[in-house]
């Protein structure tokens, strides 16, 4: 058996700039050094881009499913129909269908092991509602089909910063309400979890943002800060997650505080990711961390008013299939490292005799 990671990659919406950043990417041959990738999509669609925009792509081998990809080439297993024709540019329900199409195989095939990894292209989710998707973005879709029940944390990432956000597609309007000292404790503990196993990280060190301007101003605006959120940060001490704050976030960002922090929480989509992608829009990535499988994404859109055009950048798509890899192989480690922890050493009381236990479990 291969010990090649197999990365399962959705074309996302036909429409947007997803084939152009996945063909440029396969474009590199060390892609297939470091894993087999698998495209879940269509060959006419890609075909179709790769002649527009002249790219030097490899052939991309027609598989029935991910379990036929072989090693040292780029694989695409058809998921929608050769009447499917791409419109770089419009929004439409056909690439609605289509980018649902390839998400549920990949899901599919990544339940059944057949690929290691998830990257999933931009959607456009407003295309994609129907019967079978009612989500707002690829974050609750996955929780809620795929997770087992399992919390999803959204983190965007790259090799300076990692933000995590307590709420994630909610209306500002509801954003205060979602704020809880449960809320706020669980996250952290899935951001704690994720960045020791996924991240390689010791021990982490979290900072959690504020909700209001000023972190309330000692409660002139608002008293979040002082009744929910720094009681969560002190109950997540006491269970030996090392947070800290809260930190109004435009300071935070603004004097670089960031650094010296291992994850942050946000409270909010815009109060994390506008900072985040004001610095890393071209090398960050969004991770799913949380549930049992993993998932990774660029952190940008489907670009309809570049796509087609040959101007995608596809410094993002790369980034996240490399993030993919690392965190694959980190939790390999990991998972190896604590499978079978020897018991702890103990002292009996009186004795000067140290009874060692190396039965394992």
């Amino acid at each position: 058996m291969s010990d090649k990671i197999k990365v399962g990659i959705t074309h996302g919406d036909i429409n947007g700039v997803g084939y152009e950043t996945i063909l440029k990417v396969l474009e590199d041959p060390r892609i297939t050094e470091l894993c087999t990738p698998v495209i879940y999509g269509s060959a006419k669609i890609a075909a179709q881009y790769r002649k527009s925009l002249e790219l030097q792509t490899p052939q991309l081998h027609q598989v029935a499913s991910a379990a036929d990809a072989k090693d040292d080439t780029c694989s695409i297993v058809n998921v929608v129909g050769e009447d499917v024709r791409a419109e770089p540019g419009v929004a439409s329900a056909e690439a609605g269908k289509a980018a649902l199409a390839a998400l549920e195989a990949a899901v599919t095939d990544l339940r059944a092991g057949d690929i290691d990894v998830l990257v999933t292209a931009p959607i456009d989710k407003n295309s994609i509602q129907g019967e079978s998707f009612r989500f707002t973005g690829h974050t609750e879709y996955l929780e809620a089909s795929a997770g087992e029940g399992a919390r999803a944390l959204m983190v965007l990432c790259n090799d300076t910063m990692r933000v995590a956000l307590l709420s994630t597609h909610l209306p500002l309007a509801r954003v205060a309400e979602s704020v809880t000292r449960e809320e706020i404790l669980a996250k952290l503990r899935i951001f704690d979890a994720s960045l020791r196993r996924d991240f390689g990280i010791r021990a982490p060190r979290i900072a959690v943002l504020s909700l209001n301007p000023h972190a309330g101003d000692g409660g002139l605006l608002g008293t979040e800060e002082s009744e929910i959120i720094a009681p969560a940060i002190a109950e997540a001490r006491e269970a030996k997650i090392m947070a800290f704050g809260p930190y109004a976030a435009d300071g935070f960002f603004g004097a670089g505080r960031f650094v010296k922090f291992d994850g942050i929480l946000a409270m909010y989509h815009d109060q994390g990711l506008a900072p985040f992608k004001a610095m890393a829009m071209d090398s960050g990535i969004n991770f799913t961390a949380g549930l049992p499988f993993i998932r990774t994404s660029p952190d940008h859109g489907t670009g309809y008013d570049i796509a087609g055009r040959g101007e995608a950048s596809p410094d993002s798509m790369r980034s996240a299939i490399y993030a993919a890899i690392d965190i694959c192989r980190n939790r390999r480690a990991h998972d190896e490292a604590y499978r079978s922890p020897l018991r702890r050493q103990y002292h009996d009381k009186g004795s000067d005799n140290v009874k060692l236990d190396l039965s394992g479990d």
